[in-house]
């Protein structure tokens, strides 16, 4: 009879009203910023370093969310589903990709960008097809170990009356042993390796800047490369964290695992604003490179658009002979 009121009371409209909101909210933004790193990165992706590529397939990452955005605000305001269940659980497993493929690359992106700092001579090469083929290795990787967010919420709906998605979609019952486990896997390799490792590289950099004898331009582009360093690790931070803080004990209230109804109800309004901040990264990303790396905020300034646009076409034509401005980026985006 518990368990009965405690569903009865299950808040779903509190759950759809968050996430219309907050999808609505981030679409444009996120669709414009994200579209615009692709240009910007594109257009000078040859003439700076090769790390480029780590924010580049950051920017594809959090496009594919917003793509699927529209999909999900129609569903959380008219409460249906009439698009199938195959595009439901795509879209309900693009969610996650974007999460752990974001995870990833700022993870990558921190790594590259320590090393470039304290072992400028060492990484000062282009190493584009080794970042490529970590790239690649890095989507497989995540692809594959999503696989279990949409297999664990396979609706007991068949295809003809399909109506329920994203999250409303109820939870396969697994047993304790593998619960835990998928949950163990999911949260360090998922977060915890990767937030130690952000966190090294930022603590490694800000220290490596910090030294008397680490010689920078001046002031002004030491004060750049401590915003750098700590806007990463802030993005991942109030992006992630939360997250991944209220997934275990998301993961027991919808598996029934949690007796007391009160508390299952406070874990069940709480997860839902955990994972619109991680939806987020969507919009910080963009912001992240715009105030943090000088390149992109020139290529977006009214003085150097008509440049931009100029770059652009000759990356796309592959015109070699065209003659164009060459420029020192003693600030590069590591």
């Amino acid at each position: 009879m518990n368990n009965e009121t405690c569903e009865s009371n299950s808040p779903k409209d509190y759950i759809h009203f968050i996430y219309a909101v907050t999808y609505t909210v981030i679409l444009v933004p996120g669709l414009i910023g994200n579209v615009l790193a692709l240009w910007v990165f594109y257009a000078y992706v040859k003439e700076t370093k090769k790390a480029v590529i780590f924010m580049m397939n950051l920017a594809i990452a959090d496009l594919t969310q917003v793509l699927t955005l529209p999909l999900r605000i129609y569903y959380y305001l008219s409460h249906s589903w009439p698009f199938g269940e195959f595009l439901c659980m795509f879209c309900f497993y693009l969610k996650y990709v974007n999460m752990y493929a974001s995870i990833f690359f700022l993870a990558c992106i921190s790594v590259r960008r320590c090393m470039f700092i304290i072992y400028p001579l060492r990484y000062s090469g282009t190493k584009g097809r080794f970042d490529v083929y970590l790239c690649i290795g890095g989507w497989v990787f995540v692809f594959l170990s999503c696989l279990p967010f949409p297999m664990l919420r396979q609706s007991s709906n068949n295809s003809t009356s399909f109506n329920q998605c994203f999250a409303d979609l109820p939870m396969m019952k697994v047993n304790v042993a593998t619960g835990v486990t998928m949950m163990t896997l999911a949260e360090l390799m998922g977060f915890v390796l990767p937030l130690m490792v952000v966190l090294t590289c930022s603590w490694k950099t800000a220290i490596c800047l910090r030294e008397k004898n680490y010689v920078l331009q001046d002031s002004g582009e030491k004060r750049k490369a401590f915003k750098m360093v700590l806007t990463c690790a802030i993005v991942f931070l109030v992006c992630f964290a939360p997250y991944h803080i209220s997934f275990p004990f998301h993961f027991l209230a919808v598996s029934n695992a949690v007796s007391t109804c009160s508390v299952k109800m406070a874990i069940l309004k709480m997860h839902p604003v955990t994972l619109c901040l991680a939806s987020l990264n969507c919009c910080l990303d963009p912001i992240m490179y715009y105030f943090t790396t000088d390149e992109f905020k020139r290529r977006l300034s009214w003085q150097d658009l008509p440049e931009t646009f100029h770059l652009y076409r000759k990356s796309s034509c592959s015109v070699a002979a065209v003659e164009m401005p060459l420029y020192e980026v003693t600030n590069d985006i590591l």
